[in-house]
């Protein structure tokens, strides 16, 4: 499934740069190309290969008898792949902060991002032959750990943080370094704090954010690792997350998956077969801005929350009081009082006069019916291991795509925040949103529009 993509661009066989290519050497006085650096580096790299075979192992999807070709997702097109792409298992999501004030090296790093992530998402090294071919003594221009492993279907979005465009809500002493305060898209700016969260900063905002998904979590930290590398001295990695086990379904072709609380979530998300409704809630349309900001005419907004859960204490409460919390059934995920996942629930059905589905329920407070508004969500699972008191730091990294943040996630994340039951059991503590513009056309590049529009 893709973004309403065109038809994807071809390697050039002649480039020699996909993986699992490399250049035949022939040394000079026919010395071996085996040196003792390189041996005791393959020890390294064998030790690396044994824990990467780990790391895989549990990376193997139902896709994964496709072919190559066939887990190319196109990167240029009407919208950004990654949206409504069918969401993928794996995530690396970063967040950079851009740490030079010269506009022209930003533009620069912009365009080299560019030409890098395309051949990326088509399964090939940043540069032609960029890990082993530069020669013994330049930097390899790839890191080189997804030599031979397929595209898997990697995606990769990119957006702008408000501080970006100068001062913020959450950071008014902001300037604007890049002259790109009459490019400020209509009412964007950083995410209200919302009740019970604790909101650490070193997890939240950023100038520059770029979501890597793919169905292998190798090919997805290897495409922000080799980011962040072309990006030295220009911008520097803010805060990153890793995810597994997608949260949402963003098409009618994938099954609802189940969060770590064990239920699914996301069943009644928008999919990418709904195109009225995602014109709707997701794509921003030319009424929504200014002349100076149609920019983003095409593009969506993205909100990204890390949300820790409780998990001890919400494994101790009992199946019936984690049904009401949720408002669904944990087995089949119908509706409570309903049979079937995709049944509408009926919020109105009562037994001796009291609500079957709970007024403090999670369904019933996220629902159409209550809040008036709908996300595109695709949001994903972490674990990012034990905390001093031995209990797991692992949660739902949320991510949200919707038209206008202001009118649509922050109503619904204030009356959820206020009312929710199951508030009770979750810690946010991570919070950004940034604006994702419309997708590229051939030879444009990353930010094109925003800085030469």
């Amino acid at each position: 499934m893709t973004d309403d993509q065109s038809a994807p661009p071809q390697a050039d066989p002649s480039a020699g740069g996909g993986r699992g290519e490399r250049s035949d050497e022939v040394f000079p006085g026919g010395r071996s190309p085996v040196s003792r650096r390189t041996v005791l580096a393959g020890a390294g790299i064998g030790a690396a290969a044994v824990a990467a075979t780990g790391f895989a192992a549990g990376r193997h999807t139902s896709r994964d008898n496709d072919s190559s070709s066939d887990q190319v997702v196109p990167f240029r097109g009407t919208h950004q792949a990654g949206i409504i792409t069918a969401a993928q298992d794996r995530l690396h999501f970063a967040s950079f902060d851009v740490i030079t004030d010269k506009r022209d090296e930003l533009i620069g790093l912009l365009k080299e991002w560019t030409t890098a992530a395309e051949r990326l998402t088509r399964g090939e090294e940043t540069a032609p032959d960029g890990a082993v071919g530069l020669g013994d003594y330049t930097p390899p221009a790839d890191t080189g750990e997804a030599i031979d492993l397929t595209p898997a279907h990697l995606t990769l979005t990119i957006g702008f943080g408000p501080s970006l465009f100068g001062p913020t809500s959450a950071q008014p002493g902001l300037r604007d370094r890049f002259g790109l305060a009459g490019r400020k898209p209509k009412g964007f700016d950083d995410l209200p704090l919302f009740a019970a969260e604790k909101i650490e900063t070193n997890r939240s905002y950023g100038d520059i954010c770029v979501q890597a998904c793919a169905d292998d979590p190798q090919v997805a930290v290897h495409a922000i690792r080799n980011l962040a590398r072309i990006g030295m001295g220009v911008v520097a990695v803010r805060w990153s997350q890793l995810g597994f086990g997608r949260t949402a379904s963003t098409s009618t072709a994938q099954n609802t998956p189940r969060n770590l609380f064990g239920f699914k979530d996301g069943t009644n998300n928008l999919h990418a077969e709904e195109p009225e409704l995602l014109d709707k809630w997701v794509w921003v349309d030319t009424a929504d801005n200014p002349d100076s900001a149609q920019w983003m005419t095409g593009g969506t907004y993205l909100v990204a929350r890390r949300i820790r859960m409780d998990i001890e204490p919400w494994d101790r409460a009992n199946l019936l009081e984690q049904e009401q919390i949720v408002g669904r059934l944990k087995g089949n995920g119908a509706p409570l009082g309903q049979h079937a996942e995709f049944d509408e629930p009926d919020f109105d059905i009562t037994s001796y006069g009291v609500p079957l589905i709970p007024k403090d329920s999670h369904v019933r407070l996220a629902h159409e019916k209550h809040i008036g508004v709908r996300l595109l969500r695709r949001g994903y699972n972490f674990t990012d291991g034990s905390d001093g008191f031995g209990h797991l730091d692992a949660g739902l990294f949320f991510i949200a795509f919707n038209r206008n943040t202001a009118r649509q996630f922050v109503p619904m994340q204030q009356e959820l925040s206020r009312k929710d039951a199951m508030t009770e059991y979750l810690i946010p503590n991570g919070s950004a949103t940034f604006a994702i513009p419309p997708g590229l056309a051939e030879r444009e590049y990353w930010g094109q529009h925003l800085f030469e529009g």
